[in-house]
């Protein structure tokens, strides 16, 4: 029975969940924008003491290891090594857009979503302009089509959505909504916020199959490379 503290920090949202045996026993979140470096050790603390359990009890740290913010990664993977180096304690790395679906399906009620079995999941998240982080799952959250950065176009997913429903949902639904929504076989769910939930189903998984990160030379998944903007005075 694993004692897991999930931490997902990747888009604006930051939220700690710690479960027990794949059940959620706390969770802290907020969707406060650029918030994550002050807020995600008050919110270990807090599902902590909400659980009356301690830190040293955990079997693992979980972490949602992107496509995601640049910033958000690094402060989730920051805390998650430091958590993990001081407890002696395992890493997990958890796929944010498989995590999102998890999500989905697992705690939104499915009788609201308007989908059937076949159809397809796209979690999108927001990476500026016309571009999102997205990838495509079925029902078992097993990947259609892998992790990649797709700049949103009329021609967008034309392959799958030719023969196939697909659910559309994420920070980036709003973009990608505007210009595939023609399309019947394209549904949309708005206001969609990412959760630690999602990744307690598939931390567990993987703890199960002993498929920890090397601490020291763990990254985040980042897609694409940093590009910082320079100000000129």
């Amino acid at each position: 029975m694993p004692l897991i503290l999930c931490i997902e920090t990747a888009t604006d949202v930051c939220s700690v969940a710690l479960a027990r045996d794949g059940l959620l026993l706390a969770i802290a979140e907020s969707d406060e924008p650029k918030s994550h470096a002050g807020t995600v050790t008050k919110f270990i603390q807090q599902v902590m003491g909400e659980s009356n359990l301690k830190l040293s009890q955990i079997d693992a740290v979980s972490i949602s290891k992107g496509p995601g913010s640049y910033t958000g990664l690094r402060i989730g993977t920051a805390t998650a090594k430091g958590l993990c180096y001081a407890l002696n304690k395992p890493l997990i790395a958890i796929n944010t857009l498989q995590a999102m679906t998890s999500y989905l399906l697992n705690f939104y009620k499915p009788e609201t979503l308007n989908f059937k079995l076949q159809t397809f999941f796209s979690p999108l998240i927001d990476a500026r302009r016309m571009e999102v982080y997205t990838a495509i799952f079925d029902n078992s959250l097993n990947e259609i089509s892998e992790t990649k950065a797709e700049i949103i176009t009329e021609n967008s997913f034309a392959e799958l959505l030719n023969e196939n429903k697909i659910l559309f949902f994420g920070d980036g639904v709003v973009k990608c909504k505007q210009i595939l929504s023609a399309n019947s076989n394209a549904d949309f769910v708005e206001g969609f916020k990412t959760s630690a939930k999602g990744m307690i189903s598939l931390s567990e998984k993987v703890f199960a199959e002993n498929k920890f990160e090397d601490i020291a030379y763990f990254e985040p998944f980042y897609l694409k490379d940093f590009v910082g903007i320079k100000q000129i005075r």
